[in-house]
């Protein structure tokens, strides 16, 4: 679809430009010859996005909680996507928080006299009984479309997408389950509609005044139950069909603890969203269609597509890249022990022969499928500990097998800092009782030989993260030496000097 020409004087901010639809949609308004601004919480975040380096984007970091910050990022726009939720673990209420973001961004708008806000929102905000996911969605919608300046609002059902959550969750149910037990809500009809036919929406309708102060409904050719959409993936996957049970006494609350255990999805996510399938999410108009014209994917379309980009590790974005990057400030260790408390402190080092580079090759491809090159069934025992107790686990693996960006998940760890060839910070996000890091620093010696120093940090909690520093450190001995020889060998070097354990520090 061709784009509408833009004027010289359009600057577009795209709000939760890191998330899942957020990183698709900047470049292709890019390629559509729009001025962009790309605002996230994190900057490093926003710079290690493939299009961050492009002439006509600006980075800002922004927090919709924050009025000022808001006020500030929305100064010199013409237009605005809305694109951000506060559904993520360190938010308690995230319905609570959510209509406090709206309502930041609608008095930030108004006060720069916003031509266009543009949101997405959820199917289903017209029925009774709705989930507080979709009912929060609902609350967003009202508060956005009230504001004195043009807003457009669509509403989508689920988006099938390599990378997004909806789809994660569908895919490992199938691929792992062949039989299924499962709620009614399996039967409840819905109209998916493919990632690509989203983004072209959302651009189509930038700057169109006849989707000004309007509400539309978005979704694919195709009505379809759950049921029969993880009839379509098998389908598509080469699996056979999964048999399904469907009983009533499966809430949709026990439904998102299942998830949670059988798919990488955290329940945090998986509740609102297995919430949600109770709710019908079919379109009710559809004059989108005569407005933005495109051809839309069918289910099973959409669904090749999406395998075919995970076949090709070719995913954009991912369901993990949204949320703040954990603050590393603690884990300086030339801060002084008065500065944060105490801190335990566990450092190796291994030396090989091989260059920087091809220690960083190894390095860089830790967790996911490549394991974490020694005892990677403890890794996975203590990621399913992890699950048990309502952590992300060790399940979301890696957006890709080779890749790594700040934000980036890493099994339950997320990547704190990366200098290429130079230095890798981990942060524990599985539930600890304090704050747990892994460090992994390369330095080039006079020798031509490389050093390889593996550091864990870690920030008790009160009497109970002591105590699980001691009960876990006699592991160290074994895992810790044993990930630095995995490591050089998966370098392709010879190690000219084994594991050594480098002074103890508790400070």
């Amino acid at each position: 679809m061709e784009s509408i020409s833009s004027d010289n004087h359009m600057k577009v901010l795209v709000t939760g430009a890191t998330g899942y639809v957020g990183t698709r949609l900047v470049p292709r308004l890019l390629e559509r010859g729009y001025s962009v601004r790309a605002a996230s919480r994190s900057m490093a975040k926003l710079q290690a996005r493939s299009w961050a380096t492009d002439p006509v984007v600006e980075l800002v970091e922004l927090d919709v909680l924050d009025r000022d910050s808001t006020f500030a990022a929305l100064s010199g726009c013409t237009h605005a996507y809305y694109l951000v939720h506060s559904m993520n673990p360190q938010t308690r209420d995230f319905a609570k928080a959510d209509k406090l973001a709206a309502a930041n961004m609608v008095a930030a708008c108004e006060a720069v006299s916003l031509r266009q806000l543009i949101y997405l929102g959820g199917l289903g905000e017209s029925q009774d009984n709705l989930s507080k996911h979709l009912q929060s969605r609902s609350e967003v919608g009202t508060i956005l479309h009230a504001a004195k300046v043009p807003t457009t609002f669509l509403r989508a059902a689920m988006i099938i997408g390599s990378g997004s959550a909806s789809f994660e969750i569908l895919r490992y149910l199938v691929e792992r389950l062949p039989v299924m037990v499962t709620p009614r809500w399996v039967s409840t009809p819905s109209q998916p509609i493919a990632i690509r036919n989203v983004l072209e929406y959302l651009i189509g309708c930038l700057n169109r005044e006849e989707t000004f102060n309007k509400v539309f409904d978005i979704g694919g050719p195709d009505v379809i139950s759950y049921r029969d959409l993880m009839d379509t993936f098998a389908q598509a996957a080469g699996l056979p069909k999964p048999v399904v049970l469907s009983v009533p006494v499966f809430s949709p609350g026990l439904s998102s603890y299942w998830i949670n255990f059988i798919t990488p999805v955290p329940s945090y996510i998986a509740r609102p969203l297995a919430e949600g399938l109770r709710n019908p999410a079919v379109c009710t108009e559809s004059s989108i269609k005569t407005i933005v014209p495109q051809k839309l994917l069918s289910c099973e379309e959409a669904v090749r597509l999406a395998l075919e980009r995970i076949e090709l590790q070719n995913v954009e974005s991912h369901w993990t890249d949204a949320g703040k990057i954990p603050p590393a400030e603690w884990c300086n260790e030339s801060d002084p022990a008065w500065a944060g408390g105490t801190m335990y402190v566990d450092s190796r080092s291994v030396i090989i022969d091989g260059t920087k580079e091809a220690a960083w090759a190894a390095i860089s491809q830790i967790g996911g499928t490549s394991g974490w090159y020694y005892a990677n069934w403890l890794w996975h025992v203590r990621g399913s500990l992890d699950r048990l107790v309502g952590g992300v686990g060790s399940g979301r693996g890696r957006r890709h097998p080779k890749e790594l960006r700040p934000g980036d998940a890493v099994d339950f760890w997320r990547v704190g800092a990366i200098e290429p060839q130079k230095r890798l910070l981990l942060i524990a996000e599985m539930k600890l009782p304090g704050q747990a890091a892994l460090q992994f620093e390369i330095e080039e010696l006079a020798d031509c030989s490389t050093q390889i120093t593996q550091t864990a940090l870690f920030h008790p909690r009160g009497l109970a993260g002591m105590a699980y520093w001691f009960a876990v450190s006699p592991l160290h001995e074994f895992i810790f030496n044993g990930m630095l020889r995995g490591i050089a060998r998966a370098s392709g070097s010879k190690m000219t000097q084994r594991p050594k354990k480098l002074q103890k520090r508790y400070v």
